[in-house]
């Protein structure tokens, strides 16, 4: 975890690349990472070669299982570019990943190991087997103890009939019953989730980036084809390919690549989850990681102008909200459906059309976040641009156990 402290060295995004999000039948893996790691060095501009990095960290959480290659990925990958010979780290944290990579980049140069680091993310999930790919979900849980699983979703969400829906992934049943006990404590609705999801396949629409660009309203998705109630198709991330990236710098790495475009790491916070009465969202593992980045960062949660969360499904983004502190609990829902998290609410949520639209290939998600947040600090979203946007936060989740996520990120960025 990173400091802020005044006597910590600052560290800057200095550039960012993120491919397109889909279905990418015709490039593979390490085809993917190059498009957005060069992206990311171009961003930077023309002092930002491979010669320049000091260090890579590398996320991936799918490559071994569905590819084989179990064992240095990143040092295949970077290789290939001309990468070589400086320390290149493999990352697995789940969906969290590629935030992961990002705060330990960040953690090595404010240690003063280095000046320029590359976080770099990539998933390459569509590999003909539908089957596989949604096996590889149920290795983010506890498999020792399967049962324990089961055990915890009837806690949360109560038995419930699911033989009629669609296939889905575990994690899919892991949100319905998230959000059926949310629903038990605060009164949410269905028609508030399915808000959310309308307003971020509205928001996706003008992400040139993103899977799915379709605009939905709250009715169609409402009508969707029902995955594990009370969540619909419309409302869950898709299975996706892409990869995304980040140049991390120091001060003297700032002024050797010579960037007037670079925005600073405020904070960069990981949490793993603890053992709690799990009936409540109290004590939220997110909770704990966004304290501890608004303390880092000198801020709180009102100073915030834009925000992109993991929202995996539509509920995801209404319990976001709330352990972020945008809204108290129970109150998320009720404010997407007021629209307050759209573009040009109150604080918008989501602009790139979240996981729901944007899509989701794991270990590059929360690297995602990062361009998107970037992009929007620099003023450079066109049709997304939240205006004077100077304070930006993602959180970015991954896995599960007993209860919660098995970790958890928060990133704040700040304009220059």
């Amino acid at each position: 975890m990173s400091s802020t402290s005044a006597a910590a060295p600052r560290v800057w995004v200095v550039g960012v690349g993120m491919t397109p999000f889909g279905v990418h039948q015709d490039r593979t893996f390490y085809d993917l990472v190059d498009w957005a790691v060069g992206d990311a060095l171009a961003d930077t501009g023309p002092q930002a070669g491979p010669e320049a990095l000091d260090a890579v960290f590398f996320a991936t959480a799918s490559h071994g299982f569905l590819q084989g290659q179990t064992m240095v990925s990143g040092q295949i990958a970077m290789r290939r570019m001309g990468i070589e010979g400086i320390p290149v780290h493999n990352v697995e944290n789940a969906c969290a990943s590629g935030a992961s990579a990002f705060a330990l980049a960040a953690t090595t140069i404010r240690a003063g190991d280095a000046d320029v680091v590359l976080a770099a993310g990539a998933e390459k999930m569509h590999i003909g087997d539908p089957g596989r790919t949604m096996a590889l979900f149920d290795s983010a849980y506890d498999v020792s103890d399967p049962a324990a699983l089961t055990r915890t979703l009837e806690e949360l969400g109560g038995e419930i009939d699911l033989a009629e829906v669609g296939d889905r992934s575990i994690f899919m049943d892991i949100y319905a019953a998230l959000a059926r006990n949310h629903m038990r404590l605060y009164g949410t609705t269905a028609e508030q989730i399915a808000a959310v999801a309308a307003k971020n396949h509205v928001h996706a629409v003008h992400n040139e980036r993103a899977h799915y660009r379709r605009a939905m309203t709250v009715d169609e998705v409402l009508s969707a084809r029902r995955l594990a109630p009370p969540l619909t198709v419309p409302m869950c991330a898709p299975i996706t390919d892409g990869a995304a990236a980040a140049l991390l710098c120091s001060d003297d790495g700032l002024r050797k690549l010579g960037s007037q475009r670079a925005v600073q790491v405020l904070a960069s916070s990981i949490a793993s989850g603890a053992d709690r009465d799990i009936s409540t969202f109290e004590g939220h593992i997110s909770a704990r990681a966004a304290a501890a980045a608004y303390e880092r960062a000198g801020v709180g949660p009102g100073d915030i102008d834009v925000v992109e969360v993991h929202d995996a499904t539509a509920f995801g983004e209404v319990l976001q909200s709330e352990t972020l502190g945008l809204f108290a609990p129970g109150e998320g829902g009720p404010a997407a459906a007021r629209g307050d998290t759209t573009l040009g609410g109150r604080i918008p949520i989501n602009p790139s059309g979240g996981l729901e639209s944007k899509g989701h290939p794991i270990g590059a998600s929360g690297l995602a976040q990062v361009f998107e947040l970037t992009q929007q600090l620099r003023g450079e979203s066109g049709p997304r641009q939240v205006p004077g946007a100077r304070l930006a936060l993602a959180e970015n989740g991954g896995g599960f156990h007993r209860g919660e996520e098995a970790a958890a990120s928060v990133i704040i960025l700040g304009g220059r």
